[in-house]
């Protein structure tokens, strides 16, 4: 019973997040999905419904790449996102860190694609 609580404040935390975030072709969604073990992060044109880029912590090129804790990982994430927004042409996007809150691996990930260049 409390799992679903938890798992209930986390989905009314994100609704309500999307309530005011959205996507565009010039200023995607920055989407971040945590799970206990891995972290997905996407790159959302709302308007078109697509995915302009995806990655995982649970690639091959994380795995070869990164053997450090999950925060190092995430890190990690991030800094490879924002070079690969920045090959497809995206210099700003619009943070939805998915209801999670930003501390921790969340925090890793936002610092890195700032750092990487992209603006929000």
């Amino acid at each position: 019973m409390a799992r679903l609580d938890r798992i209930q404040r986390l989905l009314r935390r994100h609704r309500r997040i999307r309530k005011k975030v959205s996507g565009t072709a010039e200023r995607p969604r920055l989407f971040v999905r945590r799970t206990n073990r891995h972290l997905f992060a996407c790159l959302i044109d709302d308007e078109a419904g697509r995915t302009l880029l995806s990655m995982t912590t649970d690639s091959r090129e994380m795995a070869e790449a990164v053997s450090g804790s999950k925060s190092d990982k995430a890190a990690f994430l991030g800094a490879r996102l924002a070079e690969r927004a920045k090959e497809i042409g995206i210099s700003r996007v619009v943070f939805d860190r998915g209801g999670h809150p930003f501390h921790g691996r969340v925090k890793a990930l936002a610092e890195k694609v700032r750092e990487g260049g992209l603006v929000f």
